[in-house]
């Protein structure tokens, strides 16, 4: 365990990450990083949280932090471990492809944690090499109140999945949710939630940052598409949450929100699968 006196500054972490991702050669059976890093005494920032939930939708003055905040909180922990020398896979362009949210307590605003995040493990994916971290936040006595687990994907060629620079559109079959509301996103929603998560990742900010990496546009991050959705879902403080994100999401775009009691999606107008949720 590496004990942490401050959060790490993105800026100096994200330049370290870009500079080695060229010299990085993904692959599941690599030895990657295996020692927590944490952070104790933790406190919210009032002003950023609120910026935070005017970008995402999320009704603001609550008395309880959003379920999705404390991965922002951790980022720049998993940004440290992940611009890391011995994590193997390459910064620039990874893929969110995957998170699972336990949230056991309510989370009050003004309460000081622990948070700690660490590299699970890898795994072969079909489209490349798949990256799972976890974040814990810890209340007072160093008991886990929230934890998440978050798979990215680091795309290469692979015998299944040929280069990897495909993007497949998926569809799951069946009736789909009924929808409850229709988005229209701008070109600018992945800068704007940058700006309020450290969350630079070039994919999102703009088409000619995107294109090198396979995407013809700038693309919506995975955490501001649950985010958004959990908001519009009304998800209670205390939850578990898993999120797919099946395609991403091309900004400028519209796309339509779909739900029913424990679940959740997000598609596109011609009924391309983005998002896919469960609350329980």
């Amino acid at each position: 365990m590496t004990v942490l006196t401050h959060t790490p500054a993105l800026a100096p972490v994200f330049a370290r990450g870009a500079v080695l991702s060229p010299f990085k050669r993904p692959r599941p059976e690599a030895e990657f990083p295996r020692t927590p890093l944490v952070l104790p005494g933790l406190r919210v920032d009032l002003s950023r949280l609120a910026a935070y939930e005017r970008v995402c939708g999320v009704a603001t003055g609550e008395d309880a932090l959003p379920l999705t905040y404390p991965h922002v909180l951790g980022f720049p922990l998993a940004m440290r471990l992940m611009s890391g020398r011995d994590f193997p896979l390459p910064l620039l362009g990874l893929v969110h492809t995957s998170i699972e949210i336990t949230a056991r307590e309510r989370l009050a605003v003004h309460d000081s944690y622990e948070i700690a995040v660490y590299v699970q493990g890898l795994a072969p994916h079909r489209r490349g090499t798949q990256a799972t971290l976890v974040t814990e936040l810890r209340g007072s006595g160093g008991k886990a109140v929230w934890e998440s687990r978050s798979t990215y994907l680091a795309r290469h060629r692979t015998q299944e999945g040929g280069d990897g620079t495909s993007v497949r559109e998926e569809r799951v079959p069946g009736v789909l949710l009924p929808v409850v509301a229709e988005w229209r996103l701008g070109g600018d929603v992945g800068r704007r939630y940058a700006a309020v998560s450290g969350d630079r990742n070039p994919i999102h900010l703009h088409p000619l940052t995107a294109r090198p990496f396979g995407f013809p546009r700038a693309i919506a991050h995975g955490m501001w598409t649950v985010a958004r959705c959990l908001a519009a879902y009304g998800a209670p403080a205390v939850a578990h949450v898993t999120a797919e994100f099946r395609a991403p999401v091309g900004l400028p775009g519209v796309v339509r929100y779909g739900s029913e009691p424990g679940r959740f999606e997000l598609r596109g107008e011609t009924g391309r699968l983005h998002v896919l949720g469960r609350v329980s």
